[in-house]
């Protein structure tokens, strides 16, 4: 009898864990994460060429590869608008030796042009023109969230959205820890 009750108890350690380990991922949900910004449902932008501020042309497809910050917002960039771009400057420069990893996009949601003191200050950004465009529609899906700043992942899908008005330390983390385990970009 011994031998037996031996057996069913090491069955049992052993056998214990794997049972455990389904009722937890089946049964129990975390009720907070790690992550500050907001995770999406994964949606690929549409292939379509604007025009840049400045000039030129422009297309997502041309940053796969890279993680990009966007802000949807008006030319005449209120207060608030420039603080974003701001964040959206120190978040990529806070990533020290990964900020190449990270592109910055701004799409100007009406025909007001931006001042040339805005442009000089957010120098290396693209400034696209995207009123009326299906790329611009592809970030407004949510009028309630319809200055929010949202990240682009390196396969040129839409993946997260931070508030209307973030706090950027807690976007410089998120973005660490993007840059850490992250391998794509």
């Amino acid at each position: 009898m011994n031998g037996k009750k031996t057996m069913v108890v090491l069955g049992l350690v052993c056998v214990l864990p794997l049972v455990a380990s389904y009722a937890l991922y089946y049964f129990w949900r975390p009720d907070s994460t790690t992550n500050y910004g907001q995770l999406l449902s994964p949606r690929v932008l549409p292939q379509e060429s604007l025009q840049q501020v400045k000039g030129g042309g422009f297309e997502f497809s041309g940053l796969k590869g890279r993680w990009v910050l966007v802000l949807a917002n008006g030319g005449a960039c209120d207060a608030r608008c420039e603080e974003s771009l701001y964040f959206i400057r120190q978040v990529r420069k806070a990533q020290g030796e990964h900020q190449d990893r990270i592109e910055r996009v701004w799409l100007v949601d009406d025909a007001a042009v931006p001042s040339g003191r805005l442009l000089d200050a957010i120098e290396g950004m693209h400034v696209v023109s995207a009123a009326g465009s299906k790329t611009l529609a592809a970030f407004r899906q949510n009028p309630a969230n319809a200055t929010a700043i949202y990240v682009v992942d390196p396969l040129g899908q839409v993946m997260m959205r931070y508030p209307d008005e973030p706090d950027p330390k807690k976007m410089i983390k998120d973005f660490q820890r993007l840059m850490k385990y992250s391998r794509l970009g």
